[in-house]
């Protein structure tokens, strides 16, 4: 094997693991919170998701740029909802929005996992054309791609769902879990001072 295709290999290894890693964490959670709520949000109407994960990169940008929290919640744990909160819209746009809860919390965290699986597929074929290139990246610049999808998930919305030659809802989405697992791994690794403060 050649060198360069050794070191994608290698790099590639280590995101898929990292994504994991992400992924369960963010799993574990939406499972534990399934069987103290139920699944209530299956009630809620896409654009509802899509205000809950925009204020919760809203303030992630805030904490950002203040470096404090006066709520005892810093960047990681909203990052994480944002991961969960995207996969739940995306669960909403493929099965519809329910009356009443109408799932299991095991098969609501089934249908959360099949969609990250899905955006991880996405990030793979994306990550081989840029090859890694949002490891260099601040974290910053990540939260600020997901308001800028949010922003034109917004207005597909005002719009009914209707494009001309853009991205449809579920791809913002899964652009969306892709950046916040992105900006999840680069605070572990520490890429961020500010933000690695912020996320205990």
């Amino acid at each position: 094997m050649k060198a360069s295709k050794m070191k994608e290999s290698t790099g590639m290894d280590k995101t898929l693991a990292q994504y994991g890693a992400i992924v369960e964490e963010c799993l574990c959670l939406f499972g534990r919170k399934a069987e103290d709520y139920g699944t209530a949000w299956r009630i809620l109407r896409v654009p509802s998701l899509t205000d809950q994960i925009f204020i919760k990169a809203q303030r992630i940008r805030t904490l950002q740029q203040v470096g404090q929290a006066r709520v005892d919640e810093g960047i990681r744990p909203e990052l994480i909802g944002i991961v969960n909160y995207a996969a739940m819209a995306l669960v909403q746009l493929d099965l519809g929005v329910a009356e009443s809860p109408d799932l299991t919390a095991d098969r609501a965290v089934e249908l959360v996992r099949e969609r990250l699986d899905r955006a991880c597929d996405l990030m793979q074929r994306k990550n081989h054309d840029y090859g890694e290139a949002w490891r260099s990246m601040r974290t910053s610049s990540l939260v600020d791609l997901i308001l800028m999808k949010l922003l034109r998930v917004k207005q597909i919305e005002d719009n009914e769902g209707r494009t001309t030659v853009s991205e449809g809802l579920d791809a913002n989405f899964l652009d969306i879990v892709n950046y916040a697992v992105f900006a999840l791994i680069q605070l572990d690794r520490g890429a961020d001072g500010a933000g690695q403060k912020l996320q205990k």
